[in-house]
């Protein structure tokens, strides 16, 4: 009967036939609410989407611009935060840097321009030796004793030098270490981010144009029998 399943405080009660009906109310009141709860529950995104930075985050980033815009053909950047970004940019502007040095090289040796004096201690000058590749690889190459002092010297410079090594740095590739500054903190802040630009468009020129002046290299010294790009010697 109602009364058998009523509460205490109801059962004594001359208003026993409302009082149930409140409870009643109350009771599948609660049911409802808890089952639209639970049913909002399995729509919410999860706590690890949450982790994730979605890509539109990244396409107001220095280096995104026309004809190209947001430009990630290999999809490096599919469920990447900003710290898998931040390691992303440090590399490109990495291998940007080191490309501009390598570009300026190729064209400053190749124009007959060298370092005056000797290279070894045998008196062989700087311009003995070929340009390009030719100069670590080959039979005209220089000793095996110099190619290891260059690893070596890049090597202490990679791990020691060319980093951030203060901690104080302001975005990816920022070496200052607050010794080097050349009047950075005068900029504005628009100013800046335009100069991180023109560095960080100037580094994927060179990576292309060193790869070019590489390539074409070895396309001129097959001479038509290398079975990859001999076929190419012709225009030589």
């Amino acid at each position: 009967s109602p009364r058998a399943i009523l509460p205490t405080k109801y059962t004594s009660s001359a208003q026993s036939k409302s009082a149930f009906l409140l409870h009643i109310y109350r009771t599948m009141k609660s049911a409802i609410a808890a089952t639209l709860l639970a049913s909002a529950a399995a729509f919410a995104p999860s706590q690890v989407a949450n982790t994730q930075t979605s890509l539109k985050a990244f396409e107001n980033e220095i280096g995104v611009q026309e004809p190209l815009g947001f430009y990630d053909p290999l999809n490096l950047l599919d469920g990447a935060d900003q710290a898998r970004f931040d390691r992303l940019r440090y590399v490109e502007l990495k291998h940007g840097r080191i490309s501009m040095l390598a570009f300026l090289g190729q064209i400053t040796t190749r124009a007959g321009l060298h370092l005056p004096g000797s290279i070894d201690l045998e008196g062989d000058s700087f311009d003995s030796y070929p340009d390009g590749l030719a100069a670590l690889f080959g039979d005209d190459a220089i000793p095996s004793a110099g190619f290891g002092q260059l690893i070596l010297f890049v090597g202490l410079l990679e791990l020691f030098v060319m980093k951030d090594v203060t901690g104080t740095a302001e975005f990816p590739g920022d070496f200052r270490n607050g010794a080097l500054d050349f009047g950075w903190d005068t900029f504005s802040p628009k100013q800046q981010a335009f100069k991180r630009g023109i560095e960080l468009n100037n580094g994927r020129a060179a990576m292309m144009g060193i790869l070019g002046l590489m390539v074409h290299e070895e396309i001129v010294a097959a001479g038509g029998n290398n079975p990859v790009i001999g076929l190419f010697g012709a225009y030589n």
